[in-house]
């Protein structure tokens, strides 16, 4: 079956929309990471710190948190709402895509915990002064960059026809009748 126009729209709405939102983190952070990295006398202590916290950042945000996990769902629950019937759900591709909505209880709470932590964590970190904020952010953009070129490559990988075999985390009764059987993680 062949995709429509409005079907691949709805896909490149959930992926890129999700996307989207990575790059406006990005073009946020990262000033106050050169800032705090480039224009401040970095001490012995510091920059331990963040040669530690840039490796530390990028394996458990970068790769266990975006490629593993959250890279493969966006673009697999994009695929899955391009083809879903439901207009509201494509409508709100991005947020669905991430899991904040549309999704499994466990899912969508897991979801919802992750965002509060992170602006809880917004908050504290716009309170430390430079060269601190600088040496954090740096270490978010390196995590956040991961997971941008992840969410892309797994897109590609899609487009290509290599799509994503990654439990959907769809509430119970979608996914048991509505998941076309290609999108379907293998048991």
């Amino acid at each position: 079956m062949s995709a429509t126009f409005t079907d691949r729209l709805v896909w490149f709405w959930g992926v890129g929309g999700t996307c989207a939102l990575l790059i406006d983190a990005l073009w946020r952070l990262i000033p106050y990471a050169l800032e705090g990295v480039i224009e401040h006398s970095l001490t012995g202590v510091q920059w331990s710190v963040l040669a530690g916290w840039i490796p530390f950042m990028a394996y458990t945000e970068g790769y266990r948190g975006f490629q593993l996990r959250f890279s493969p769902r966006v673009v697999a629950r994009s695929r899955y709402l391009s083809r879903c019937g439901n207009w509201g759900l494509r409508l709100g591709a991005p947020f669905v895509a991430m899991g904040l909505f549309h999704a499994t209880r466990r899912r969508m709470i897991a979801t919802w915990i992750l965002i509060s932590g992170i602006i809880v964590l917004i908050l504290l970190i716009r309170q430390l002064d430079q060269p601190w904020r600088g040496i954090v952010d740096a270490g978010v953009v390196v995590g956040l960059g991961w997971g941008l070129i992840a969410t892309l490559w797994a897109a590609g990988r899609d487009l290509s026809g290599q799509p994503i075999a990654i439990d959907l985390d769809l509430p119970p009764t979608q996914s048991e009748s509505q998941t076309p059987p290609e999108l379907e993680m293998e048991k």
